[in-house]
C-alpha cells in the first residue's frame, strides 16, 4: 500500500507543472493567440525558481521569481505579436529557442548546486490518515495551486461576463472590436496570464519535482502542455485528466526502468512524447472534435484600423 502511495504522489507531482502550464496556454488560445514559447518560458521560470531560492535562501521567494520571468518573457512574445503583429508561430519557436539558451547561460554556475525545496503541506490528523492523508493533505503547495487554478479558470471561462468577452474575441476578433472590446488589451492581459502559470509550472519543477538546476530541465513538457490544450478540446476540467493522464505516463516508464523491465531505457523515455504524437494523431482524425471548441480566431494576427 506505502508503494501504491508513493506512486500516486509521483504521478501528482508529475503531472502538476503540465496542468498548471497547460492550463495558462488555454486562456491563451481562448483569447485567439497561440503561443508556441511555452517551453522557453517554463525553462526561464525553472531557472529563475531555483535561483532566486538558492541565493536567498527561501524557496517561496524562487517560487514567486519564476512566476516573475515567466510573465517578463510572455510580454516580450505580447509585444512582438500583438503590438508589432510578428507572426505568432515564429515567434513563439525563437523564443523557445532564446529561453532555452538563455536559461542555460544564467545557470551555469548553477549547476550541481543543492536546491531548496518547498515542503509538503503537513496536517495534524488529517495528513495521517491512511491511504488518503498524505495523497489529499500532504502534496506540496504548488499542486494544491494547480487544483484552485482550473477550478478558478473554468468559472472564469464559463460564468462570468469577462470570460464571456474572451471568448468572444477568440471566435472572432474583428466582431468583437467592432462592438467596442478592447481586443489587445484583453489579449495582452491572457498572454501575460499564460506566461506566468509557465513561469510557475518550470518553478515547480527546480524548486519540488527535482530540486536542483539541470540545462534543459523542462525536457519537452512545454509541448506536452501545448498538446494537453488540443488533446482538452479547450476544456479546463478535460485539461486535468489528460495532465494526470500524461503524468501516469511520464512515471510509469520511470518505474518500467526501476524494475528491470526488459525493454530498452530509450524507448521507456519516448513513451511520453510518444503518447502525445498518438493521442494528437487520433484526435486530428476527428475534425467534429477538433473544431468543436476551436477558437476560430485562433493564431490571426489582429490590427485595429487596418
Amino acid at each position: 500500500m506505502d508503494i501504491t502511495v508513493n506512486i500516486l504522489m509521483t504521478i501528482a507531482t508529475a503531472a502538476t507543472p503540465l496542468l498548471i502550464a497547460a492550463i495558462g496556454e488555454l486562456v491563451v488560445e481562448r483569447s485567439g493567440v497561440l503561443n508556441l514559447g511555452v517551453e522557453g518560458m517554463m525553462v526561464m521560470g525553472t531557472i529563475g525558481g531555483f535561483g532566486a531560492a538558492y541565493l536567498t535562501g527561501n524557496p517561496w521567494i524562487g517560487l514567486f521569481a519564476g512566476i516573475a520571468l515567466g510573465a517578463i518573457f510572455s510580454l516580450l512574445f505580447a509585444v512582438m505579436t500583438l503590438s508589432l503583429a510578428t507572426n505568432q508561430v515564429a515567434t513563439g519557436l525563437s523564443l523557445t529557442i532564446l529561453g532555452l539558451g538563455l536559461s542555460g547561460m544564467m545557470g551555469t554556475n548553477f549547476v550541481g548546486l543543492p536546491g531548496e525545496r518547498l515542503p509538503n503541506l503537513y496536517i495534524p490528523v488529517l495528513t495521517d490518515i491512511p491511504v488518503i492523508g498524505r495523497l489529499l493533505f500532504g502534496q506540496d503547495p504548488i499542486f494544491y495551486m494547480s487544483i484552485v487554478l482550473v477550478i478558478a479558470v473554468a468559472w472564469f471561462l464559463f460564468r462570468t461576463r469577462t470570460g464571456l468577452t474572451l471568448r468572444s474575441i477568440g471566435d472572432s476578433h474583428t466582431s468583437a472590436h467592432a462592438l467596442g472590446i478592447q481586443v489587445i488589451r484583453y489579449r495582452y492581459l491572457a498572454v501575460v496570464f499564460g506566461g506566468a502559470c509557465a513561469g510557475l509550472a518550470g518553478a515547480h519543477l527546480s524548486l519540488v519535482y527535482t530540486p536542483q538546476w539541470v540545462e534543459n530541465m523542462t525536457a519537452g513538457r512545454g509541448w506536452i502542455a501545448l498538446a494537453l490544450v488540443v488533446f482538452a478540446s479547450w476544456r479546463p476540467l478535460r485539461v486535468l485528466a489528460g495532465a494526470y493522464i500524461f503524468g501516469a505516463v511520464w512515471i510509469g516508464q520511470l518505474h518500467a526502468q526501476a524494475f528491470g523491465i526488459p525493454v530498452p531505457s530509450q524507448f521507456l523515455s519516448s513513451l511520453p512524447y510518444l503518447a502525445t504524437i498518438v493521442v494528437l494523431v487520433l484526435i486530428s482524425r476527428n475534425k467534429r472534435l477538433t473544431m468543436m471548441n476551436t477558437p476560430a480566431s485562433l493564431g490571426q494576427p489582429f490590427v485595429p484600423d487596418r
